[in-house]
């Protein structure tokens, strides 16, 4: 037996629409939305209010229909139609790649009031390893069908204000990591950005909107990433790539597979991350972004290296490198800024690492250590002092591995990121075949707080 729906009486009696005024708004929205089946009617309206709760996507219409009548955004759960708490299929929808523009802005802004709402389908939902081949070839085809577009570029007081705090909250996740902050970007995103993109615009606006949107979105992925909460960062990076499609960046839109293959890669699947950035690569065009470029082949090798493919993984570092040798800082977009000497060698660091080949690795580690340094970066500085620990141990030299690895201590606790725990982690077990040292029983105990607080 239902309850009554006390929430969309309530939205309902406040917006002064009638049953039946309300169907014929669902009607015509659902229109817009690639939805003419829906044929709502006054007694469906009086069913949902009674409690009976409406098939997807008509909740999302509803939430649609009545934050265009009150200028403000309302979500599915205000008008008491959000999903159960344990409810997975709201994780699922947000995985989606919807081909309605209207569509893709209500999922993510759902997603953005679940993740502030620490909903609990969301925070268990789970890292789909196929979940991107759908995403990413969508995102392909349209963009590669997509012409060029030439003029200058849109700089709307509102676009700018979002891309200025795009920029601080970069700069928050590159110093802090990502555990720093993302709710309150998050919280951003869903009082300031996602509401514009609901508005009426001319097109060149709406794309430079859908483009600052696709950029913070990432970003809010990327965070999640960095933080561990994998299954979140998925669906943020679907929904940002969709609206990097919207807002035809296709080198924005690279940038985002490039965050996708290095999950997945990260999360054990290093062939769908190969083919991500394979995907990215396609799509990106010629002269759109060197860094992007650079970044991908970096990202290929690493996903080359863990499936044992040595020679192409080299070949692929050698890409990365002549593509960044290319980069013009001016010519590149904000979101490319730390694609630069300290990250693409400590990922090429950790590609040699995983190859066996120490030597290579402790080049590019210690380049990327003193470029990381220099900027006072400690996430990327730990990660880089992790992979120089590696290649002293793969020589067997416990001393100098022992003591990059407490470097790499001292850093970690200086950001809240969980790549770096795990990169401690994954010293405390590479340190395991040299049996009871005291180098060793020294490092576990040093590193127990750190790993015990994740």
């Amino acid at each position: 037996m239902t309850s009554p729906n006390t929430s969309l009486t309530d939205w309902l009696e406040r917006s002064g629409m009638s049953n039946k005024e309300l169907a014929q708004r669902v009607r015509a929205t659902a229109k817009v939305w690639g939805q003419p089946h829906i044929q709502t009617d006054g007694t469906a309206v009086r069913r949902w209010v009674a409690g009976l709760r409406p098939r997807t996507p008509v909740p999302d219409i509803l939430a649609d229909v009545f934050s265009a009548h009150f200028g403000f955004r309302v979500t599915t759960y205000d008008l008491g139609l959000g999903l159960g708490l344990g409810d997975s299929s709201g994780a699922g929808r947000s995985l989606a790649y919807h081909r309605s523009f209207p569509a893709t802005v209500e999922t993510v802004a759902d997603l953005g009031r679940a993740d502030v709402d620490r909903r609990n389908f969301l925070a268990v939902a789970p890292f789909a390893a196929v979940a991107a081949i759908g995403p990413s070839r969508d995102w392909l085809l349209n963009t590669l069908d997509q012409q060029a577009k030439s003029g200058p570029r849109v700089r709307l007081e509102d676009v700018t204000a979002v891309r200025n705090m795009f920029g601080e909250f970069q700069r928050m996740d590159v110093l802090q990591g990502g555990g720093s902050g993302r709710l309150i970007l998050a919280e951003y995103m869903n009082q300031h950005v996602y509401p514009l993109l609901r508005r009426t615009h001319s097109e060149d606006v709406r794309h430079a909107l859908c483009e600052a949107a696709a950029e913070q979105t990432y970003l809010l992925g990327w965070m999640a990433y960095d933080n561990g909460e994998h299954g979140i960062a998925q669906r943020y990076l679907v929904q940002s790539l969709r609206l990097a499609e919207e807002s035809g960046n296709a080198a924005l839109g690279a940038h985002v597979l490039a965050g996708m293959a290095d999950q997945a890669t990260l999360l054990g699947n290093p062939a769908e991350g190969r083919r991500l950035a394979q995907a990215g690569r396609a799509g990106l065009g010629r002269n759109t972004s060197h860094a992007c470029l650079a970044d991908l082949w970096a990202l290929e090798a690493r996903a080359l290296a863990k499936l044992g493919e040595a020679s192409e993984a080299a070949r692929a570092v050698v890409r990365s490198e002549t593509a960044f040798s290319r980069v013009r800082a001016d010519d590149e977009a904000e979101w490319a800024v730390f694609i630069d000497s300290a990250y693409l060698h400590g990922e090429h660091a950790n590609t040699f690492g995983d190859l066996g080949d120490a030597d290579a690795a402790e080049k590019h580690a210690r380049l990327s250590i003193d470029h990381a340094r220099r900027q006072r970066r400690a996430r990327r500085g730990a990660m880089s002092q992790a992979a120089l620990a590696v290649s002293h141990l793969q020589r067997g030299d416990l001393e100098a591995g022992h003591a990059a690895g407490l470097r790499t201590l001292s850093l970690s606790r200086q950001v809240r990121s969980s790549r770096c725990i795990e990169a401690v982690r994954d010293l405390r077990r590479r340190l395991r075949p040299f049996g009871d040292h005291r180098l060793v029983a020294d490092f576990t105990e040093r590193s127990r707080g750190l790993v015990g607080a994740a």
